[in-house]
């Protein structure tokens, strides 16, 4: 017996409506497959991003049922509710086009965080600076280090949602990785590009980012550590 899922993708830009679709449900299915699945099959004009298929770029980033997931690792049988599924774009950022959202914003809030590497010198020749693998601050920072920019955890912060300047957890967290690099130069105004109305305490600490991380980092603990430096370096007059 043939088993089908009622599908409801969202078609247009920030305003738009879902579209319903009748799909083959199969074994070992993916919510990406299905997507591609009413791309080929019934809408060629559907929008939609995806790359390695594997659970590594991040970029089939999309809302399952409400909640952002990477839509090639979440399988059919986990999240269709009696036999339905509805997906929608990432939230808090501007649609393009049916599933596609504009990321600008979002990579835009990385720059505005700090989240670049301000080096000490321009010589070319100099000799690379050495990093001991076992430090602490150097411990920190590996744990955040990993964050590949898929969206995910923007997506499902609340605090982005009411408040659209916050600079979100993936920005922040990189912070984090960059005030952890004994090497870094650029500490003091990074903390103060992170410590103003739309940086770090502005954080609810509600850790959905960290209970939605497809690469399980923990943004929530990342943000709490540029917390207490800001309040530090405040404490010290350095802000």
């Amino acid at each position: 017996m043939s088993h089908k899922l009622t599908v409801a993708v969202w078609k247009g830009a920030d305003e738009g409506h879902y579209a319903e679709h009748r799909v083959p449900q199969r074994a070992n299915q993916t919510v990406l497959d299905v997507v591609s699945y009413i791309q080929r099959e019934i809408d060629e004009t559907l929008a939609y991003r995806f790359a390695c298929r594997v659970g590594m770029c991040g970029s089939c980033a999309m809302r399952v049922n409400g909640t952002a997931r990477w839509t090639c690792r979440t399988h059919v049988d986990k999240v269709a509710a009696n036999g339905r599924l509805e997906i929608a774009p990432l939230a808090n950022l501007p649609v393009i086009k049916d599933l596609v959202t504009d990321m600008a914003p979002f990579f835009d809030k990385w720059r505005d965080a700090g989240g670049t590497y301000v080096g000490s010198t321009e010589d070319k020749t100099a000799e690379f600076a050495v990093v001991e693998p076992d430090s602490p601050a150097r411990r920190l920072a590996d744990q955040a280090q990993e964050c590949i920019g898929c969206g995910v955890c923007y997506s499902s912060c609340d605090v982005v949602a009411w408040k659209p300047d916050y600079l979100g957890p993936a920005a922040l967290n990189r912070a984090w990785v960059q005030m952890n690099d004994e090497r870094d130069t650029g500490h003091t105004a990074r903390l103060r590009a992170v410590s103003g109305d739309a940086g770090c305490h502005a954080c609810h600490s509600q850790q959905s980012c960290t209970l939605r991380c497809p690469m399980e980092l923990d943004p929530a603990s990342a943000i709490a550590g540029l917390k207490r430096m800001s309040v530090v370096a405040a404490l010290k007059g350095k802000l």
